[in-house]
């Protein structure tokens, strides 16, 4: 008998939730184990998944709840291993449009030029995501990466080219095309979202803690 394809799962969370804003807005959100259902039924069983997050230093019960459930074991919630990154701060002056490529000075509208602008990005996932798919190689047969990230390429040409598959579970927003040439079967959430957030008829209950 032919022994079944062992895939691991990377979640990018921020690439997640980004998505779930501009879809659902800030009061919906994807359920990860409708998520984790949705891809074990399209491209088959998952050995095993990974939340890489990054997150503020500041204590948050509602984010920590989530995260514990996050690792809850399969059917309760969604058996992911978490691992959380944090935050670097940096001061911003200026930003490009991405249409036309003009540069825009930015400023807070009550400071009167004088308050300073920082934007926080995450530290570390990335490399997660990376190193992660890199010290598995040995065990699993695909790759399954909710990221849309080109700077994981380096890594993911690695791996295919050593004859591991990559199946990517994103939205058509914000994936690279450099991910989506190498991908061995593409699943688009964006045509699952009943299964996603339970509405209309989709599969199971509502897991959300």
């Amino acid at each position: 008998m032919k022994e079944a394809m062992r895939r691991l799962w990377l979640i990018d969370a921020s690439y997640i939730h980004a998505n779930n804003i501009a879809l659902f807005g800030a009061n919906r959100r994807i359920d990860y184990l409708r998520l984790r259902q949705l891809i074990e039924q399209a491209l088959g069983p998952l050995w095993r998944g990974y939340f890489l997050n990054g997150i503020q230093d500041e204590p948050n019960e509602g984010r920590d709840r989530f995260h514990n459930w996050l690792q809850t074991a399969l059917p309760q919630g969604p058996n992911l291993i978490v691992q959380l990154y944090g935050l670097k701060s940096e001061r911003v002056r200026h930003a490009w449009c991405a249409d036309c490529g003009t540069r825009v000075e930015l400023a807070c509208p009550h400071g009167n030029g004088q308050h300073r602008l920082h934007n926080q990005r995450q530290m570390g996932v990335d490399v997660g995501l990376a190193t992660l798919a890199l010290i598995h190689q040995a065990r699993y047969d695909s790759l399954v990466l909710s990221s849309g990230d080109g700077d994981l390429i380096d890594a993911i040409t690695h791996i295919t080219e050593a004859g591991k598959d990559l199946e990517l579970a994103v939205f058509s927003t914000g994936v690279s095309t450099e991910l989506q040439s190498r991908a061995a079967r593409v699943l688009w959430l964006d045509d699952h979202v009943p299964a996603l957030t339970g509405e209309a008829g989709g599969p199971g209950t509502d897991h959300r803690p």
